[in-house]
């Protein structure tokens, strides 16, 4: 019974900084989380300040907590301030050459929030992944597609990749193309594209509707449309032009042309 009052004793000090330790960790968990979402309350609740920063920043001030808390939980263990600093400082070296992978999607981080090449909530493609930006913190961009996937790719991915940001500007031009057949009238064709064009109160009238002959195919005529748009109307003015064109030229009896085949038999 000695022997282990002797042992409890020993052990009891370490048994309870674990404890205080774990308490810690888990405290300082929800304290990080709790400051995280404030801080980026507070910022996007700011019009002036973007989006984008008041996530990054929420980021940064977790991470911090964290790295205190750890900090204080080694304390308990009888780690010295200065001490973990020079500790710190020697393993920085190694940690880096073993992380810098890491360290390099922290500092494209960084680069993506000074340049700011994308923001929240815009449709970007980034090295062929497109999708709507739904996060940037620390060290991963997050993208969701159309199609509601989810997408994490890596900051340093990001920054080294050519970026196509769909929604940096409030205009989109949209283009499109038909084909005729040659027998009909160009010109007609032409007219009837640009009556339901500038009908359409999505289509801008500065620059006005484009419609012109581009090319002459193998068995069509083919005609190239530029409108102007708002971003937003982007996509349903595609669908919509596509359909209503379709209708109109076989109101007006002009054809879009096909491949036929033709069969050759032989016969004895």
């Amino acid at each position: 019974m000695e022997g282990i009052s002797e042992q409890l004793g020993a052990y009891g000090p370490l048994v309870v900084s674990a404890i205080k330790a774990l308490l810690f960790l888990v405290v300082g968990w929800i304290v990080a989380g709790a400051l995280s979402a404030f801080v980026r309350r507070s910022v996007t609740r700011n019009s002036r300040i973007d989006d984008t920063l008041g996530v990054f920043f929420a980021s940064i001030v977790k991470w911090l907590v964290l790295i205190a808390v750890v900090i204080a939980v080694l304390q308990l263990f009888g780690f010295e301030a200065t001490s973990l600093v020079a500790v710190l400082g020697a393993a920085t070296l190694a940690v880096g050459f073993a992380l810098q992978g890491t360290l390099a999607d922290l500092a494209a981080g960084v680069m993506l929030v000074i340049f700011r090449p994308y923001r929240l909530n815009q449709y970007v493609d980034i090295g062929g992944t497109a999708g709507t930006v739904k996060d940037v913190n620390l060290f991963t961009t997050e993208l969701v597609t159309p199609d509601n996937v989810q997408i994490v790719m890596p900051n340093g991915k990001a920054w080294g990749s050519v970026i196509t940001n769909y929604s940096a500007h409030p205009t989109r031009r949209l283009d499109l193309g038909f084909g005729i057949d040659y027998g009909d009238d160009a010109d007609k064709a032409m007219s009837v594209i640009t009556d339901l064009a500038t009908g359409d109160k999505r289509v801008h009238k500065d620059p006005a509707p484009w419609v012109r002959v581009v090319n002459l195919g193998e068995s069509s005529v083919d005609l190239g449309v530029r409108l102007w748009c708002d971003a937003g109307d982007y996509w349903d003015l595609k669908f919509d032009m596509t359909k209503q064109v379709k209708e109109a030229f076989d109101k007006n009896g002009i054809s879009i042309p096909y491949p036929h085949s033709v069969e050759i038999q032989k016969t004895a």
